[in-house]
């Protein structure tokens, strides 16, 4: 079939290898001797690529896999970016009408003061004990968003402790629900959990069991613990005082000390050339509210008796628009992190596939110029 015995027992073809390997095999080696010394003397060149020990075959498997999960990723990013528009238009459509709303409960309530009038919700008590509303989110891969809340939340039982304070959770959020769950040692006195965009309904359920809890006297101060959003790549986990309705500095416990966050977001709703302010107390002084001599047509107990339950559910739903917002926004940063790592490994994959495949010829090309010239 066109091969011949040499005189050592070797098979070699007529003339190939015999001209052209002999000729080519010498130049070859020294190629790829210098080649080799190359790599030892400048390792810079290859310390960048990751160390990969698999076959052929199990990188292969391993960049589809990756790329498979890139294709998870975008397309997630992609549907948090659409559902993170709305929630981001709710958020904003919705603060003037929180501002303009907070505005006249305050003002009122003033004015109430004044004339020494007991309305229950913004009746101000020695704090014995305090409901924190905490809002956590339904689903994970969000990047530190639910953990950064509940460490939040964490920080303030253990203020609320040294103060010697009690307190009670209420949990919203699968996320959160199932972290309090886990921990028998604290005392959660209902779980609550939604789906989809938050509606007044959902703000409904929470806002009926801070009445009841507030108005019986079970808690003296209860505090909404959530994540404001404030743009696509930002979000801050805040606290704001939801009962009583009061100036900062007014809620302490029985011993004068005040118990109120040192972040509180009371009244911090106010918006400056189109963007979110959070000054407070300063802008709350420019504010003139109402006249004093002003009279209302109804008596003011009773505006606020229509107007309390009003602000209870809009304040939570706020809360929980921001807090969507908020998830939406670290969902899709996340998502879009998770995509990019996955273009890089899978780029790191290929080559190291390439080194290895071209690594492995290169062996097998030497072994078969190694044979010729033993045979020669």
């Amino acid at each position: 079939m066109g091969f011949f015995r040499d005189g050592h027992g070797g098979i070699i073809g007529k003339g190939f290898f015999r001209d052209v390997i002999h000729n080519s095999s010498h130049v070859f080696l020294q190629h790829h001797w210098k080649l080799f010394q190359s790599n030892i003397s400048h390792p810079s060149r290859l310390s960048h690529f990751p160390s990969i020990n698999c076959n052929l075959r199990d990188i292969r498997q391993r960049i589809a896999t990756v790329k498979n999960a890139q294709k998870i990723t975008e397309a997630m990013k992609l549907v948090a970016a659409a559902k993170v528009r709305r929630a981001q238009e709710a958020v904003v459509n919705g603060r003037p009408f929180s501002e303009a709303l907070i505005d006249v409960i305050y003002s009122i309530n003033q004015q109430c003061q004044l004339e020494d009038v007991d309305i229950p919700l913004t009746d101000i008590r020695p704090v014995k004990k305090v409901a924190l509303v905490v809002i956590t989110g339904e689903r994970g891969l969000c990047g530190g968003f639910n953990n950064i809340i509940l460490r939040k939340a964490e920080t303030r039982i253990a203020e609320l402790k040294n103060l010697g304070l009690d307190y009670t959770i209420i949990s919203v959020g699968k996320k959160g629900n199932s972290y309090f769950l886990r921990r028998p040692s604290v005392s959660v006195d209902r779980f609550i959990e939604g789906e989809g965009f938050p509606s007044v309904k959902d703000s409904q359920v929470i806002a009926d069991d801070v009445f009841s809890l507030f108005v019986s006297e079970e808690v003296d101060k209860v505090e909404l613990l959530y994540t404001k959003f404030v743009s696509l790549v930002k979000s801050n986990p805040v606290i704001q005082t939801l009962l009583p309705l009061s100036a900062k500095g007014e809620v302490v416990d029985g011993n004068g000390n005040c118990v109120d966050a040192s972040e509180d977001e009371l009244f911090r709703l106010t918006t400056k050339e189109g963007k979110l302010a959070v000054e407070r107390d300063k802008l709350m002084r420019k504010k003139e509210g109402f006249l004093p001599n002003m009279e209302f047509e109804q008596d003011p107990v009773q505006i606020l008796d229509a107007l309390m339950p009003l602000y209870l559910n809009n304040q939570i739903l706020r809360a929980l628009q921001e807090s969507l917002a908020s998830e939406l926004a670290s969902r899709m940063n996340a998502m879009s992190n998770a995509t990019d790592n996955a273009l890089e490994l899978q780029k790191d994959l290929s080559n190291a596939y390439n080194r290895q495949r071209q690594t492995k010829i290169t062996n097998e090309i030497l072994e078969i110029v190694a044979g010729a010239e033993a045979l020669l």
